[in-house]
């Protein structure tokens, strides 16, 4: 078994595998599942030092670990992204002159604007195409 000493940070290694210990000690079953809690400090080791090395630590399965390290990398990647952005007011834009030109089925439209801004010229180009969004 390895032990601490083969690890940069022994004492985090040494407390994770005493709390492991203890709960492997006074667990209800032998197939009783490691809480959340250890499962998420082992992660942390094993993300600054290696799975293998982690493991062989802790005395847990490579592969228990690798798949909870794999859960935490992508939940880190979803909370990472943004939900929301929030933009700040823009200025109304007013266009000096401008030709629209809309291809349909029966046929081109040109429409030659002057005086408008971006916004009103988004709303028309919507409403001339049909388009409720």
């Amino acid at each position: 078994m390895a032990t601490a000493s083969k690890l940069p940070d022994s004492t985090r290694i040494h407390s994770v595998r005493q709390r492991l210990e203890g709960w492997r000690r006074t667990r209800a079953s032998a197939r009783a599942p490691i809480p959340a809690a250890l499962w998420a400090a082992a992660v942390r080791l094993a993300q600054q030092h290696g799975l293998y090395r982690t493991a062989r630590a802790l005395r847990l399965d490579y592969g228990a670990l690798k798949a909870h390290v794999e859960r935490a990398d992508r939940v880190d990647d979803v909370a990472g992204q943004p939900t929301f952005v929030e933009l700040g007011p823009v200025m109304a834009r007013q266009v000096n002159e401008c030709v629209i030109e809309l291809d349909a089925p029966r046929g081109t439209t040109r429409l030659r604007v002057s005086g408008v801004t971006v916004a009103d010229l988004v709303a028309l180009t919507r409403a001339l195409g049909g388009s409720d969004a």
